[in-house]
């Protein structure tokens, strides 16, 4: 099932080593996806009591310019040990808005010093501002040059907080925001040790179809730091993998694919892939699944067969043979190398096989 990516979504765009490209099946996170803006820009009641007019004024506030001296009014207002927590959930709303669309603003805010005080949100009681300062760091963090301050800020870990504790929406953009971070290589690992990825599973398992996406698209990213893929398969990744991978009603076939694939570069992963029945959901793949599904499933079944003569026993007796041979005969170039590369390691097992008879 081919994923629906939205036009004005930007691609993460990592490709694997051996020239598969992964960039159609994962959209970056794109800013506040909150459910109380509907995008036609009309202010819905549904979450704020305040009325149409502050909110509309809010909504206006983001696509025009202000002043620094606002900024830092509502820094101080979040910071003001004394100002009632209705004041500061108005301020830390104000901020995220400012920031949803304006990449003028996300870069004058983090040079205004609204990382840290939005920051600390992360662990306030109040779910609401717990999420206003999640989604506000979101899209501050949409600003490539802000990534690298957010981190040293010390979000991390508070953000893996909120993904743990946070409302269904704090929870999908902590995810968001994490993916943002793990783009870059040197904080990728720092992520995976601060435990961001057992929560990221619990979302991929328990979230809805958005929380879904967003983690898949999170862990694909830290996933490519072979601890991330150790601490993935310790925390339980695989089983809801190729659950979603066996459901094409999830519309999230693809994502879980590739994730996959990620997971069995590893020795730790291939043997969760295969205890958890995964072979012949892959092989299902190789037979029914778009073009798409047919090359990630055999890049993942040759990850799988490589260095094991049991497993490559174990694909064979699936069948998957007969729809390989298929592939090999029909797919664009890549597909059928590696439709064949395969064949050719499970027809090695059958000679090798023989010979002992």
């Amino acid at each position: 099932m081919e994923m629906e990516i939205p036009s004005s979504y930007r691609y993460i765009g990592r490709t694997y080593s051996d020239g598969g490209d992964s960039s159609g099946a994962f959209s970056d996170c794109n800013s506040d996806r909150s459910g109380e803006f509907p995008f036609d820009g009309s202010p819905s009641s549904s979450s704020y009591s305040s009325g149409g007019s502050g909110l509309q004024r809010l909504l206006v506030a983001c696509s025009v310019d202000y002043s620094d001296e606002v900024v830092h009014g509502l820094i101080s207002d979040l910071e003001s040990p004394s100002a009632p927590v209705e004041s500061q959930r108005r301020a830390a709303m104000e901020l995220r808005l400012l920031a949803k669309h304006n990449p003028e603003n996300r870069l004058r805010m983090a040079a205004a010093g609204a990382v840290g005080p939005l920051v600390a949100l992360l662990y306030h009681s109040d779910l609401q501002l717990q999420e206003h300062g999640v989604t506000a760091i979101l899209n501050i963090s949409l600003c490539d040059e802000n990534k690298t301050l957010i981190a040293a800020a010390g979000a991390i870990r508070p953000l893996v907080h909120a993904l743990r504790t946070g409302t269904p929406v704090a929870r999908e953009n902590a995810a968001c925001a994490l993916l943002r971070l793990a783009q870059l290589d040197d904080i990728r690992a720092a992520i995976g040790r601060s435990g961001a990825i057992p929560p990221l599973v619990t979302l991929l398992e328990t979230g809805g179809p958005r929380g879904k996406k967003d983690a898949a698209t999170a862990l694909f990213a830290l996933l490519a730091s072979r601890d991330n893929k150790i601490r993935a398969v310790k925390a339980g990744i695989v089983r809801p993998l190729l659950d979603l991978m066996a459901d094409p009603e999830s519309g999230m076939v693809d994502k879980a694919a590739y994730v996959l694939h990620a997971v069995v570069e590893v020795p730790e992963g291939r043997a969760a892939a295969v205890e958890e029945y995964g072979i012949p959901v892959l092989v299902e793949m190789v037979e029914t699944g778009t073009a798409r599904q047919k090359e990630i499933a055999v890049r993942s079944l040759l990850e799988i067969c490589r260095e094991s003569a049991a497993y490559r026993k174990m694909v064979a007796h699936e069948g998957a043979i007969p729809p390989l041979v298929a592939l090999s005969q029909s797919a664009s170039k890549k597909a059928k190398e590696k439709a064949e590369a395969l064949i050719e390691l499970l027809r090695q097992r059958r000679t090798a096989g023989n010979s002992h008879h």
